[in-house]
């Protein structure tokens, strides 16, 4: 391990999160076929209102959810339909190495400009084996965003941790979902080559003014547009516009933290005109409550974006 990387892998800037559209089918899994041509609309609709990329198969993206072909194809629409236009990254989680190793040697295949990868699914892995994960994703030669996810995967990437995962060649990021935004400079101070990206829509304006470069992100697959905008205020030093465009946002941002994420964005996508539609299970339903709650705050959203507009 000494810590090199290409000179083109920093996976920074706005990188949505995709939400994956079906469509009624009796002989797809539980009913649910995945709609490619909607999928790949919906890609090229987020690069061209100015997000830096796309990333598939992530946990919005149901990627557990999918059969081995699915996976792969949907990747493959993802990078066709961007086109190098922006950036994609594909997720690889997996439960073992030899599992996310394959991912990635297949996104490598396809066209991939990197990888985002959690540590071993399903499993509370120790350190070694955390290291000897990433190891293996790493060796397949594409940029590495490594994914801290302790509330699902229940192993804590610590910037400690970090400092030596950073040194594995490849490398180059970090996806923090932690919530907790000391982390930005801890993990800078010690692992100063590694890009920390926010995972976490609704700390992104607090990561971002403390040193993050990037932002791994899901409800821009609802506004696009206001969340490029709002990266660029944040870090060209524009504060008081970056604050004035957040704070009416955030009530819908933290949807992105709770367990129904996925159904809250589907269905803030559909409020504002776009096609959220259905989840595959484990994901059911948003309760009455929880829909109208999700609709109040995209209301607030929408309501002040408006007014900007005006």
């Amino acid at each position: 391990m000494t810590g090199t990387s290409p000179s083109n892998s920093r996976l920074t800037g706005v990188v949505v999160a995709t939400a994956l559209p079906y469509y009624e089918h009796a002989s797809a899994p539980a009913g649910l076929a995945v709609d490619l041509d909607r999928y790949a609309e919906h890609c090229k609709w987020l690069v061209d209102n100015g997000c830096h990329g796309v990333g598939p198969n992530g946990s919005l993206g149901e990627y557990s959810s999918l059969t081995d072909e699915e996976r792969r194809t949907v990747a493959r629409t993802a990078i066709e339909a961007v086109g190098g236009a922006g950036t994609v990254v594909v997720g690889v989680h997996g439960a073992g190495s030899h599992q996310a190793r394959h991912w990635a040697e297949a996104a490598a295949e396809d066209g991939a400009d990197g990888v985002l990868c959690l540590p071993p699914t399903m499993y509370r892995a120790n350190r070694g084996e955390v290291l000897a994960h990433f190891e293996a994703v790493a060796s397949v030669g594409l940029p590495v965003m490594v994914y801290n996810n302790p509330l699902d995967t229940k192993v804590d990437l610590t910037p400690d941790l970090l400092a030596e995962v950073a040194q594995i060649d490849n490398v180059v990021a970090v996806k923090e979902f932690s919530g907790d935004v000391r982390r930005v400079l801890e993990i800078k101070e010690r692992a100063p080559g590694l890009e920390v990206i926010s995972g976490a829509d609704d700390v992104v304006l607090e990561s971002l003014l403390m040193g993050a470069t990037g932002w791994f992100a899901g409800f821009p697959n609802v506004f696009p547009a206001e969340s490029a905008l709002l990266f660029e205020l944040a870090t060209t030093g524009r504060l008081e516009e970056a604050r004035a465009l957040y704070e009416p946002l955030v009530a819908a941002f933290r949807w992105d933290s709770r367990t129904e994420f996925v159904q809250a964005i589907k269905l803030g996508m559909e409020q504002v005109g776009r096609y959220g539609g259905r989840c595959r299970p484990p994901r059911g339903p948003l309760t009455p409550a929880q829909r109208e709650q999700v609709a109040a705050d995209m209301a607030r959203a929408v309501s002040s974006l408006e007014r900007r507009s005006a």
